[in-house]
């Protein structure tokens, strides 16, 4: 063999055995992996936290493959706030940014539209970047009737990540739903999906707790998709819809109309519950569904919810992508080895 050619072997044989910035050796070889057959970690509530991330693209620089954004609709400027308790205001790290320079200056506590594009603007300066998770989730839910529905959030959506986005039908294909095309495996590798944006929407905590709210964030997107499909127009839609709760069996049947439940691929749960509750998390698994484990603390042995050791916090990691979690959300700010750690999934 030629010495270029010896040198060169040897030097891809290492590369399978390097760490990624930050991470695990376990973390270096997913890429061939679906998006469907790995693990990766996030930040809950990653907009909020400004004490240890002043800017959004500080979390992201962490290694993070979730970043979740709370949102509501205002009916008066007609704008997608960013906040966690404020539905009038944008409280959160996001900026205006133009350029990857722009990401670490200038006055926060921006709207939805430049949390997107910091994201956008960031994963354009980091190419090769694994697929990151968009966690929206809709504080008080939709407003369709002021003009502020999944129609809206889709155009948002577009017009500030681009084709930076995987979207339903990118994921549909030929097959006849995204349950079909989902327990096909017809999720693309995550080499593939390199700098690429998933979005889910879930269900507010306002929202849930409204007497008054009888068309929660889920239910409205799945009936949107369904429209968008019979019109011949799914290519619109950005998000998928998450079903919210942790629940033995298919969580989908709660839906009393079954026609939307093929549109649900993705699945959003406390950790603890799925878990610790004798919950089979090898179904997800099995049918190739996304699972979104949350409060990875608190599975028992319960860790800091903040800072564990760096072991505990990737022996956790470890255990949730063993049962079958995809994305993995803690409020581990200051530990990037367990954020930015990629695992086989299962």
């Amino acid at each position: 063999m030629p010495v270029l050619a010896r040198v060169a072997t040897l030097l891809a044989a290492v590369a399978c055995v390097i760490p990624l910035a930050g991470g695990s050796a376990a973390s270096a070889d997913t890429g061939g992996l679906s998006l469907a057959g790995g693990t990766s970690v996030g930040i809950h509530n990653t907009y909020d936290d400004t004490s240890q991330f002043p800017f959004l693209a500080n979390a992201l620089d962490t290694g993070a493959s979730l970043v979740e954004l709370d949102t509501w609709v205002d009916t008066i400027t007609h704008e997608w706030k960013v906040s966690h308790s404020n539905p009038l205001g944008n409280k959160n790290n996001c900026v205006d940014a133009a350029t990857a320079a722009d990401l670490y200056r200038g006055g926060a506590n921006k709207d939805l539209g430049s949390c997107l594009d910091d994201i956008r603007i960031w994963l354009a300066a980091h190419p090769g970047h694994s697929p990151i998770m968009v966690k929206l989730e809709m504080k008080a839910g939709f407003n369709a009737n002021a003009g502020l529905g999944p129609t809206e959030l889709d155009a948002l959506v577009q017009a500030h990540l681009g084709t930076d986005v995987y979207r339903p039908a990118d994921l549909l294909g030929g097959y006849p739903s995204l349950d079909a095309a989902a327990r096909a495996g017809n999720w693309p590798a995550r080499s593939a999906l390199a700098g690429k944006v998933v979005l889910e929407v879930i269900p507010g905590t306002f929202e849930t707790s409204n007497p008054f709210d009888h068309l929660w964030t889920d239910t409205e997107y799945a009936q949107h998709l369904a429209a968008l499909q019979a019109s011949g127009r799914l290519g619109q839609a950005q998000i998928f819809p998450s079903v919210l709760g942790a629940a033995a069996g298919d969580p989908r049947t709660r839906y009393p109309n079954a026609s939307l439940r093929p549109w649900f691929v993705v699945f959003d749960g406390d950790a603890h519950a799925l878990v610790d509750g004798g919950i089979d998390t090898s179904w997800y698994d099995t049918n190739h569904y996304l699972l979104v484990m949350t409060d990875a603390h608190n599975v028992n042995p319960a860790l800091s919810d903040t800072a564990p050791s760096q072991s505990d916090a990737t022996a956790r990691v470890a255990r949730l992508a063993a049962a079958h979690a995809s994305f993995v959300s803690c409020d581990w700010t200051g530990l990037p080895s367990a954020l930015s750690e990629q695992l086989a999934r299962g």
